[in-house]
């Protein structure tokens, strides 16, 4: 839950050297510092803090762990990609997770 009406959820996607980590991070919603650039530059020797997160080892070796809050030095992020918005997430349809097309009958 959002702890300031003028505040917004950004779902990222953030790696270190040996971890992808997807997450929703808290941003103003307009302001000094409402774009995650200027977030990061702002806080670029802290902790970021990220809800509903999943990380997964960049090597593969593993299925990603889902947490409900993580927390992860700026220091280590190596990328940082916005992703949608938590409520705007499109639902995975039968072929992204088989790779393969949809049956329809």
């Amino acid at each position: 839950m959002l702890a300031n009406v003028s505040d917004r959820l950004q779902r990222i996607r953030l790696e270190t050297e040996r971890h992808s980590i997807e997450g929703d991070l808290q941003l103003p919603l307009d302001g000094f510092r409402s774009r995650l650039k200027d977030f990061f530059n702002a806080h670029a020797n802290d902790f970021i803090a990220l809800t509903s997160a999943s990380i997964a080892p960049l090597a593969g070796d593993g299925p990603p762990a889902q947490h409900e809050f993580l927390a992860v030095s700026a220091r280590h992020i190596v990328v940082i990609v916005e992703l949608d918005a938590p409520g705007e997430r499109p639902q995975p349809s039968a072929e992204s997770q088989t790779g393969r097309p949809a049956l329809t009958s």
